[in-house]
């Protein structure tokens, strides 16, 4: 079955470049497109969607809270932030609102299709280390590990568990992350499923999120 996809963005020629590319792929179909979050919103209610391609500097409502109110539906579709400039604070404020992840729009065409299909996969489709570094950039957004509780599931993770949190935050992929610990990327793949599924986020982006949040990691990667 082709992965669903709805392009919003407010720039029609980007939303016809976008679908030219997408329409050329036999696993991939454009069931809808929208001007504005409000018009990808109300798409959604009559047009089964697994992947939005959202922008976020939009007229009426603006990707970020589009996202936002996306997520929040049950059996969201997978979001996917797309953004003029690398490390836009637009990004950072998708991310937390549950996007899967972010790219820029003059991404090359293969890359594009790529983060599709991970995302739709259930990946996150921006590199630990890019979103070390977009965090670490607007780290003074977030609250202090001191002021701000931690979230109360945390608690819920193993010790094993907890390393393998730290290590995603700081920016490691599960192979170096298997190095480090000395075990294999599939144990690692499994205790990363076990924090996401204890701790109620959707991938390893928001683990990042939540690690940066609470304390656990500080800005530059350390931890808490």
């Amino acid at each position: 079955m082709a992965i669903r996809v709805m392009l919003v963005d407010d720039q029609v020629l980007l939303r016809t470049g976008f679908r030219m590319v997408l329409a050329a792929q036999p696993d991939m179909e454009v069931v809808a497109e929208a001007g504005d979050g409000a018009e990808a919103i109300e798409n959604l209610r009559s047009t089964a969607v697994d992947v939005v391609l959202m922008d976020v500097r939009m007229p009426r409502l603006d990707g970020v809270e589009a996202t936002r109110r996306i997520c929040a539906q049950p059996d969201a579709p997978k979001v996917l932030i797309l953004t003029t400039f690398d490390l836009d604070e637009y990004a950072f404020s998708g991310l937390k609102a549950g996007a899967s992840g972010f790219m820029l729009k003059d991404v090359p065409p293969a890359e594009l299709l790529a983060a599709i299909r991970s995302v739709h996969s259930g990946d996150a489709v921006v590199a630990p280390s890019t979103t070390r570094r977009l965090l670490d950039r607007f780290s003074p957004m977030l609250p202090s590990g001191n002021s701000e509780p931690q979230h109360k599931d945390i608690a819920k993770l193993t010790e094993r568990e907890r390393e393998v949190m730290l290590l995603v935050a700081q920016g490691m992929s599960n192979g170096e992350i298997a190095a480090r610990l000395v075990l294999s990327e599939a144990t690692v793949k499994t205790h990363v499923g076990r924090i996401l599924t204890k701790l109620n986020l959707r991938d390893r982006v928001q683990v990042v999120v939540l690690a940066y949040e609470t304390g656990l990691v500080r800005a530059g990667g350390g931890a808490g």
